[in-house]
């Protein structure tokens, strides 16, 4: 019976050991409960030992702080901004005078204006705000510390006083018990008042009622809503909101003071909106009526160095009696200043330039030309204007990188011709066929820029022009030549050059080294580590290349060249495009930007030419496009002139061969490579052509040979423009030969590929629509079946004093906001308009028949002088000279026949009519009109008129 389960003893013997099993699990319960306590009661020890510590710490930090002073409350500290040395004073903050406004002469509204931007809560807290501080530590966690500030307005005051700008935890704690101090020592209006009198307003401008003073000449009371809520959104960022420098970025800030206003309740949504519908500029005061800081000399400079402290997050630092050490340059700054204050430099008393120059190795920026007659903290042409670069941008989208990424060599072959897709024009309305690499940059061509840009790439090329500085972004075929939507300043573009002058490293140009502390010892290094942007061949291949832009007989940046001196550099110009022009009634040959940028192993110098407003265009030449190249040499050469420059040297990672002129893929040179076929070009090294040039050869080859055509001449006719080819042949002297002999005659034009023009059993060929201002290389080669000679070569440079006009085809704008190649530079930097022109019109200017009728002529003074006849007629071919009267110089005078060298010159001749100045006729080198010598040259022209339809090539 006591094995049935359901006995009483089973029963209790059952409920026995459930009860040990239940005692055996009760302390597992209560190990968890304890645990779970202990892990609180370690948080709860750790967070008060931290805050324990924060306290000590933040205890010890405000014993540190220094002491309340009145005086140093109510007035900035001084900091000083040198040159290199730390020593030489240029300019001292904190010392004009400054007005001061007690708290009842303050607008009401201007009161709401600043509490509603800087603290809506002043009047509800001591000093600190901890509701705001709550958020801020929220930001600041979520992004970093310092990356949400929770200062108050009394906060503001403390720092601007007594503390460091600085972003760390000894500061803020410091901030804190100082205006936690001022709070209880001060009222809330005397803060306020402190604050609106102390506050920084642009330069060296300090108070909220001096910027009224400065901005709009008014008292306070004076001030409308507008101009109020301008003034209360300044401090922010007082020269980044300067509305002088940036109406368009300060009234964006305006906008957010009237918003936050109306969002505080302190104006109705009515009252908002009409402020906001206010232009800035209109609210400004006049220039003419500006404050004129005459005594305070490098004005534009010391701009620069101030808006580059705010661009690095030093915007209050000049109230904090530092040091401000830069790279100024005073010689340098004088050369730019008197350069821009010479009026013989342009076209007119409106038109502007920039200026930036800096140390080629270095990056700083040694000056800076911020515009005509500048004043301080006005728009600086040299830094704030961006605008396209025309042409300028080849060598940074365009070769370089083709260099850099694809290992072109200079004389890799791009064929210059009409392409599908690409709309854009050349200067000269012509393609010149396969050409080389350096002849496209030098003649600024601009189908080989933009089928180059199409080879790199636009990601690499933007890419390569980031890292030099120039933020590229978005890229279409229009940026190859300058004409996108990527604007550039000429600081941005003398850093970018610079590179290239200094073995490919980039250093981001800088006006400030360095800030010394107001105690003497610490120093905020503020010059940018060097950065290698490109190999050091592609540097010093650009450079070459570039030299040429200076020296060549058709480089575009001739006016710029300093003989003697190793330079390298490039022009650039921009265009309208045809809606533009109808839109703005702008004149045919009007452009709006003109560029040039150059460089020595020394100095790098980027100058920009224009007007503020694009719609208002440049129209001449001298003083006009021409302007920054001239600029550029009078600068230049005052540097140098100095400094004795260095040259460019050639890096063991390039070498040089002769190639082939037009040969695809590139063949090297060899003996017996014709010599106008030949070019000596520079090549990464390892990349050299493995192929060279080879002769044709015939079966026939062995059984005679042609000799090459003797007495080859080139005769230029001006009043036909023609070119009059003949040459003398002899027969061979074989009896293999019984056949004609036939003559093959090409024109290669301004170094250009060969042309073929004729085949002929003449001796004589005649070339037509001859363009002054080009160089034109013919050679005539024999022919007997499949034997050919030598070619015989004869160049003729037809020269043209001043440019000649040139179109380019503008199908205007396709309503994408881009010109599509249209409104592009020229690549020679014109204006590339219609096809009416297409480089053929020469305005009859070699035609011009400025008949002296002079009454002292050797053997009649009424001649026409084109041909130098020898009965002395002479009309001189001078725009100039077109008068009747007698006893003037210059004129139609004729020259004797005999004088080979001298057909179209007028000397001492009969009545030269209204103007003394003497400009050579069409210069033929015989009596009868042929030329002996290779070279003719066409009269130059009268600078160009405002309202002129004359243009040039940008030589």
């Amino acid at each position: 019976m006591d094995n049935n389960p359901n006995s009483r003893t089973a029963r209790r013997k059952q409920a026995e050991a459930e009860q040990r099993s239940s005692r055996k699990k009760a302390p597992e319960k209560k190990k968890k409960k304890g645990l779970i306590k202990t892990i609180f009661k370690t948080v709860v020890i750790a967070g008060l030992l931290f805050l324990l510590a924060g306290v000590g710490l933040f205890t010890y930090y405000a014993s540190t702080a220094p002491k309340l002073d009145e005086s140093l409350l109510k007035d900035p500290l001084s900091s000083k901004l040198t040159g290199p040395d730390g020593k030489t004073v240029l300019y001292q903050t904190g010392v004009e005078k400054r007005d001061y406004f007690a708290y009842d002469q303050i607008p009401p509204e201007l009161r709401d204006a600043v509490l509603a931007t800087e603290d809506a809560r002043f009047f509800k807290h001591h000093g600190i705000d901890f509701w705001r501080l709550g958020g801020a530590v929220l930001a600041n966690f979520r992004s970093g510390f310092g990356s949400q500030g929770a200062s108050t307005l009394t906060q503001q005051v403390i720092k601007n006083s007594f503390l460091k700008n600085e972003k760390t935890l000894k500061r803020k704690a410091q901030e804190a018990w100082l205006a936690f101090q001022l709070e209880r020592n001060y009222s809330k209006e005397e803060i306020f008042e402190m604050y609106f009198n102390k506050v920084l307003m642009s330069g060296n401008k300090y108070g909220i009622g001096t910027g009224a003073k400065v901005f709009y000449g008014k008292d306070l009371n004076e001030l409308t809503l507008p101009e109020m809520a301008q003034l209360a959104g300044m401090p922010q960022s007082p020269n980044a909101y300067n509305p002088f420098k940036h109406p368009e970025r300060a009234e964006k800030r305006r906008n957010i003071v009237l918003r936050l206003m109306n969002q505080h309740g302190k104006i109705t949504t009515k009252q908002m909106e009409e402020a906001q519908s206010v232009s800035v500029a209109s609210t400004l005061l006049p220039e003419d009526q500006r404050e004129k800081p005459s005594d305070i000399r490098y004005q534009a400079y010391i701009d620069l160095a101030m808006s580059e402290l705010q661009e690095k997050g030093y915007k209050d630092i000049e109230a904090e009696g530092v040091t401000i050490v830069t790279a100024i340059n005073p010689e340098a700054q004088q050369a730019v200043e008197k350069a821009l204050a010479d009026p013989s430099n342009f076209e007119s008393d409106t038109i502007q330039a920039g200026m930036t120059v800096v140390d080629t190795k270095t990056g700083e920026i040694v000056a800076v030309g911020g515009g005509r007659d500048y004043k301080l903290f006005n728009h600086n042409y040299a830094t704030d204007q961006k605008r396209q670069p025309g042409s300028s941008i080849k060598p940074v989208l365009d070769y370089g990188p083709a260099i850099e990424y694809l290992n072109w060599s200079t004389g890799q072959t791009i064929v210059d011709e009409q392409t599908k897709g690409i709309k854009a024009n050349n200067v000269d309305g012509r393609f010149k066929g396969p050409i080389t690499m350096r002849h496209a940059l030098y003649e600024s061509r601009n189908v080989p820029a933009i089928k180059t840009l199409q080879e790199v790439g636009t990601k690499q090329a933007a890419e390569f022009a980031q890292g030099l500085g120039l933020p590229m972004k978005d890229l279409n075929l229009s940026d190859a030549i300058g004409g996108g939507a990527n604007d550039v300043s000429t600081m941005q573009m003398a850093g970018a050059y610079a590179a290239f002058g200094n073995e490919g490293i980039y250093t981001a140009p800088h006006a400030v080294k360095k800030i010394i502390l107001r105690d003497g010892k610490t120093e905020i290094n503020l010059s940018p580590d060097p950065v290698s942007a490109m190999k050091d061949s592609t540097a010093y291949m650009i450079t070459d290349m570039l030299r040429d832009v200076l020296t060549k007989q058709n480089g575009t940046g001739k006016l710029a060249n300093i003989p003697g001196v190793d330079l390298a550099g490039k022009t650039g110009t921009t265009n309208y495009s045809a809606g533009d022009k109808q839109k703005y009634n702008i004149g045919r040959e009007s452009v709006p930007d003109a560029w040039f940028a150059g460089y020595t192993s020394d100095y790098t110098i980027a100058v920009w030419g224009g007007h503020e407003k694009r719609n208002e265009p440049i129209v001449g030449f001298p003083g006009g496009r021409d302007m920054p190249k001239s600029l550029f040499r009078q600068v230049m050469g005052d540097l140098v002139s100095s400094k004795s420059p260095g040259t460019f040297k050639k890096p063991s990672s390039v070498e040089e061969a002769a190639i082939v002129v037009g040969s695809q893929p590139l063949k090297l040179a060899t003996n017996s490579t014709p010599y106008n076929m030949k070019s000596d070009e520079l090549f990464v090294r390892g990349t050299l052509p493995e192929k060279t040039f080879v002769p044709e050869k015939t079966e026939e080859d062995d059984t005679f040979e042609l000799e090459a055509p003797t007495d080859l001449t080139a005769d230029y006719d001006s009043d036909n423009r023609e070119i009059e080819l003949s040459w003398n042949h002899n027969e061979p002297d074989s009896d293999d030969f019984d056949g004609d002999i036939q003559f093959a005659v090409s024109v290669s034009i301004d170094g250009g590929g060969a042309q073929s023009l004729t085949t002929t059993d003449n001796d004589s060929y005649t070339y037509s629509n001859v363009e002054p201002g080009h160089s034109y290389t013919f050679s005539v080669t024999a022919k007997a079946g499949s034997v050919s000679s030598a070619p015989a070569s004869t160049t003729l440079m037809i020269q043209a004093s001043a440019e000649e006009p040139e179109q380019n085809t503008d199908d205007g704008d396709d309503g994408d906001g881009q010109d599509d190649g249209d409104n592009q530079d020229d690549g020679s930097d014109q204006d590339n308009g219609g096809s009416d022109n297409n480089g053929n019109n020469e305005n009859n200017n070699n035609n011009s028949n400025n008949n002296g009728n002079g009454n002292n002529g050797n053997n009649n003074g009424n001649n026409n002088g084109n041909n130098g006849n020898n009965n002395g007629n002479n009309n001189g071919n001078n725009n100039n000279n077109n008068g009747n009267q007698s006893g003037g110089n210059n004129g139609g005078q004729g020259n004797q026949g005999g004088n080979p060298n001298n057909g179209g010159q007028g000397n001492d001749g009969g009545n030269g009519g209204d103007t003394s100045t003497q400009n050579s006729g069409d210069v033929s080198s015989n009596g009868s009109g042929k030329t002996d010598s290779n070279t003719a040259s066409t009269p130059k022209k009268q600078d160009t008129k405002p309202d002129s339809s004359q243009t040039s090539s940008d030589q």
